[in-house]
C-alpha cells in the first residue's frame, strides 16, 4: 500500500497535502506558543486570532456580502435539520422542502416537528435519479422558507440551478459541494454545510445566515441552537471546534493559492469529465444519475452484478483507490472527488475502471 492512498470517502475526505502538512508541523508548537491548537484557551488572543482569519478568508473566497453572519458551529449538518426550522419556521409556520435524496427526505421529516411541511418537489418516483426543474417546482408564496440540498451524496445528483422563489427566503444545505464552485451568496436566506468533505475535518458547521432572519426562533428552542445566540457571542457561547476552524484557515489558505472557487469549477470539472466520460464510453458500467443530474462531487455507478461491484471495490483498494463502495441504499459504487482529490487519483481510477471493465467483458 503506497503511503498516501486516493481516499474516495463520502466523508470525511481528502484534505490538501499542504493543509495537513503545514498542521503536522505546528502540531505540538504552534508558532511559537509553545502548545498545540487543541490544547489552547478558545478565550485566548492567540485562537482570537485563528478565528478572526478563518472567518476572514471564508468570507473572502465564497464573497459573503454585508448583512451576513458568518457561524462556526458544532451541530453537525444534521443538527441544522432542526436548527433551520426552530429559528425560521415561526414566521408563517409552514415551510417548503424539495425532496431529491436521502438527506433532504431526513430535514423534511424533521422540519414536521415544528410546523407544517409542503413538498415542493421530489425526485423519489425514479429513486432519486434527477433534479426538478424549476417549472416542476410547487411553490408556496407564503411560506417561511424554500429548502434544498444542492448536492446529493448518495445517489449522485447536484442542482444545476438556483431555484426561483421570489421572496421566500431560499435555504441550502451545500455540505458536500460548498467551496468547489462560485455561490451569489445573495440570493439565499441561509446556506449551511458540514465541514468534512470540502473544507475542515468533521466537529465543523457553517451556517452562513441573512440578518434580518435572525430572532424569529420558536419558544421551545433550546439555547444552543438559536442562530441569535450564536450571533451574539460570535460562535462561543461555549467552546468552538477549535481544531476544525484552524484546519479551516489552512483549507482556505490552499483554495486561494490554487486559483480560489473559479479555480476549484476548473478542477471539479475536470475531475468528473474524466470519470463520466470513462463510464460513458463503458458497456460495464452504468451511471445511477441522468446526465442533466449528474454530479461532479459524487459519481454513482455499477456494473448490475453484486458480485462484481464487490470485486472492483477489492481490487480497486489493493491498488490504493479506497472507500469507492456505494451507499447501502444504493449499492453499486461511489466515486466523491472534492476539492482536495488530486487529478492523477481521478486519473488512476479512471484507467482502473477501463483495465477492470477489459478484464471482465
Amino acid at each position: 500500500m503506497p503511503e498516501r492512498v486516493y481516499n474516495f470517502s463520502a466523508g470525511p475526505s481528502m484534505l490538501p497535502l499542504s493543509a495537513l502538512e503545514r498542521a503536522g508541523a505546528e502540531i505540538t508548537n504552534y508558532r511559537g506558543s509553545g502548545m498545540s491548537v487543541m490544547e489552547m484557551s478558545h478565550r485566548s488572543p492567540i485562537f482570537q486570532e485563528i478565528f478572526d482569519q478563518a472567518q476572514d478568508k471564508l468570507r473572502r473566497v465564497l464573497s459573503i456580502p454585508a448583512g451576513y453572519k458568518l457561524l462556526f458551529l458544532q451541530t453537525g449538518a444534521t443538527g441544522q435539520f432542526s436548527m433551520v426550522p426552530l429559528n425560521l419556521m415561526g414566521e408563517a409556520g409552514r415551510a417548503d422542502y424539495a425532496v431529491t435524496g436521502n438527506f433532504s427526505q431526513l430535514a423534511c421529516q424533521e422540519a414536521r416537528k415544528y410546523g407544517a411541511v409542503h413538498i415542493a418537489a421530489s425526485s423519489e418516483d425514479r429513486d432519486y435519479r434527477y433534479i426538478p426543474a424549476q417549472d416542476q417546482l410547487e411553490l408556496d408564496p407564503g411560506a417561511s422558507y424554500f429548502y434544498y440540498c444542492a448536492n446529493n451524496t448518495i445517489y449522485g445528483t447536484e442542482w444545476n440551478y438556483v431555484p426561483e422563489t421570489g421572496s421566500v427566503p431560499l435555504v441550502c444545505d451545500m455540505s458536500s459541494n460548498i467551496l468547489s464552485t462560485p455561490v451569489d451568496v445573495s440570493k439565499y436566506g441561509l446556506i449551511f454545510a458540514g465541514a468534512q468533505k470540502n473544507m475542515a475535518p468533521a466537529g465543523l458547521t457553517v451556517v452562513i445566515l441573512r440578518e434580518g432572519l435572525a430572532g424569529r426562533h420558536l419558544p421551545c428552542t433550546p439555547l444552543m441552537m438559536e442562530y441569535q445566540t450564536m450571533i451574539q457571542k460570535d460562535s462561543m457561547y461555549n467552546t468552538p471546534p477549535c481544531w476544525c476552524i484552524y484546519m479551516l484557515s489552512l483549507t482556505l489558505d490552499w483554495v486561494e493559492e490554487n486559483g480560489g472557487l473559479a479555480g476549484m469549477e476548473r478542477l471539479r470539472r475536470q475531475r468528473s469529465g474524466l470519470l463520466y466520460e470513462a463510464l460513458d464510453s463503458s458497456r460495464l458500467f452504468q451511471c445511477h444519475a441522468e446526465p442533466a443530474a449528474r454530479s461532479s462531487m459524487n459519481v454513482t455507478f455499477r456494473t448490475g452484478k453484486p458480485e462484481l461491484d464487490a470485486q472492483f471495490i477489492a481490487q480497486a483498494a489493493q491498488a490504493g483507490l479506497l472507500n469507492l463502495k456505494g451507499h447501502r441504499k444504493t449499492g453499486g459504487m461511489r466515486a466523491s472527488i472534492y476539492n482536495a482529490m488530486p487529478l492523477e487519483g481521478v486519473e488512476k481510477l479512471r484507467d482502473f475502471i477501463r483495465a477492470f471493465e477489459k478484464a471482465n467483458l
